[in-house]
């Protein structure tokens, strides 16, 4: 009984982890997605509801930021070849936070058990990233396109223009762009 008492607890702690567990694949169809990861759905709407971001904007921007990986990081980084020398970034989890940006953000919501590899925590960041693009920069909110290049340069480096010198990162918010139209004309579909 003992055991059974200990693998049960083990399993119920596993479960809140938040790891998520390996990438959902079929990354381009909304549906499978959500069949896959039934309990996402909620978090999306409930970051929606909060923030009034769309589903599929929230969505694509996880898509291009971590592949919907809950413990993406930047490649390592190595000196002569072979000495490894850390990240580019901090950046990490679904969301591609960096750590101070992630601080910012727990900071002003008061989410201070939030974790970037939550995924309900992942998009809830998201959500107030694309809301204060939209209060600061003024960027629609399902401006997918423009949200990207706010959410990957930050709020003044948009405001200065800075992706312009970028055409990599302005190819980049197209496949976002194009990657959120698509899951909005499949969402309706969803079970």
């Amino acid at each position: 009984m003992r055991k059974f008492a200990l693998l049960l607890l083990v399993v119920i702690l596993g479960s809140c982890s938040g790891n998520g567990g390996p990438a959902p694949s079929h990354q381009d169809d909304a549906c499978a997605i959500l069949d896959q990861r039934r309990g996402w759905h909620r978090d999306l709407l409930a970051a929606e509801q909060k923030w009034g971001i769309p589903v599929h904007v929230m969505m694509a921007t996880i898509w291009k930021e971590s592949s919907f990986r809950p413990r993406a990081r930047p490649p390592r980084t190595y000196a002569f070849g072979s000495i490894p020398t850390g990240r580019r970034s901090s950046a990490f989890g679904y969301s591609q936070a960096l750590d101070g940006t992630w601080d910012w953000y727990q900071q002003e919501t008061g989410n201070h058990r939030g974790d970037r590899d939550d995924f309900d925590d992942a998009t809830d960041f998201i959500g107030w990233y694309h809301d204060r693009s939209n209060r600061v920069n003024g960027i629609a909110k399902d401006d997918a396109y423009n949200l990207y290049l706010a959410y990957h340069e930050g709020h003044t480096g948009y405001e200065r223009g800075s992706y312009n010198a970028k055409g990599w990162l302005i190819g980049v918010a197209r496949e976002v762009e194009a990657m959120a139209r698509r899951y909005e004309s499949q969402l309706p579909y969803c079970r």
